[in-house]
């Protein structure tokens, strides 16, 4: 009971003024959706996938012009909120940073994507304690402009609802270079009747949503991309599993998954493909409380290694 005792206590204040917070801005756009006849895919595929071998990519991202322009190379991006509040850019082996106040105007920040131009996609994550207005928040796709370096609200989705028996809404975001849309996942809802998260198919240029997948919550996603065929990879948030998604004339397929971390605790926060047949995987504790671990120290890290020809996964 302790530990929803803050999000109790913000509910007395909330109130209008808390509700409006996403809704009243002119420089965002809610969800206009393409195509209301999305179909629900709520189960499991217990089918296994014939993976082929895969390989790290070199992806289609580049550095952002404000950064480029101020002469900086090869930035860490913390998003750990240990030091900053939103998002900040550390330089020079570490020893320079560049964090502007506005960056923290939409509170905290838990992952990123990166365009061809250069424009970051962030999404939201409430952190250690929340405010009145922490709950709207997660609502939202945020932007920071590539040449202005300006972060802006650049989307919001209405119908994601966190709440205080479940905190998180849009948790994970992720650019496609095929065809220059997002990728989002969104875990609110969710409750212990079962998984009700949603991924989102996001025309950028247009800021609508193209289609959505429901009833999986994706903490994490990536690609992998194999010869002939792509996949959308993601860490469930509900157990440990690793889960692979086929993506056909661009629709997810119903997951499979290929193997479960060793720690029953641990939820896949971060998975990358960093070369043949190999994924890493950062990994934190993770019960759709209060706080989720943004921390590196307080990630585990384990190696994933795919066996084409015996068809099976080595996780340690």
């Amino acid at each position: 009971m302790k530990k929803y005792l803050p999000l109790l206590l913000v509910l007395v204040f909330l109130g209008v003024g808390g509700y409006f917070v996403l809704s009243s801005n002119s420089d965002s756009s809610s969800n206009k959706i393409v195509d209301n006849n999305f179909k629900k895919k709520s189960h499991i595929n217990n089918k296994k996938i014939d993976l082929e071998d895969f390989d790290k990519i070199r992806g289609c991202s580049r550095l952002p012009n404000f950064l480029y322009k101020a002469g900086v190379k090869r930035p860490i991006i913390d998003l750990s909120q240990e030091h900053y509040t939103g998002i900040a850019f550390y330089f020079d082996n570490g020893r320079k940073v560049i964090h502007k106040k506005q960056w923290e105007q939409f509170e905290h920040l838990g992952t990123y994507t990166i365009d061809r131009f250069g424009n970051i996609y962030l999404t939201p994550n409430p952190f250690i304690s929340i405010r009145p207005t922490t709950f709207n928040l997660q609502k939202g796709i945020y932007k920071l402009d590539s040449k202005t370096g300006y972060l802006s609200r650049f989307m919001v989705i209405d119908e994601v609802s966190a709440s205080a028996k479940n905190p998180y809404g849009l948790i994970s975001v992720l650019y496609d270079c095929k065809d220059d849309t997002l990728w989002a996942s969104s875990i609110d809802k969710t409750d212990y009747k079962g998984m009700k998260g949603r991924i989102y198919h996001i025309d950028i240029n247009k800021k609508e949503i193209i289609d959505k997948y429901e009833g999986f919550d994706a903490l994490t996603i990536n690609w992998i991309y194999g010869k002939n065929k792509r996949y959308l990879v993601a860490g469930s948030a509900m157990e440990n599993g690793v889960y692979l998604f086929e993506l056909k004339d661009g629709k997810l397929q119903d997951p499979v998954k290929i193997f479960s971390l060793p720690n029953a605790q641990l939820r896949a926060r971060k998975i990358r493909v960093v070369g043949k047949n190999r994924l890493k995987i950062e990994a934190i504790k993770f019960n759709y409380s209060l706080v989720a671990q943004t921390s590196k120290k307080q990630r585990e890290v384990f190696d994933a290694i795919y066996d084409s020809k015996a068809k099976k996964w080595i996780v340690k």
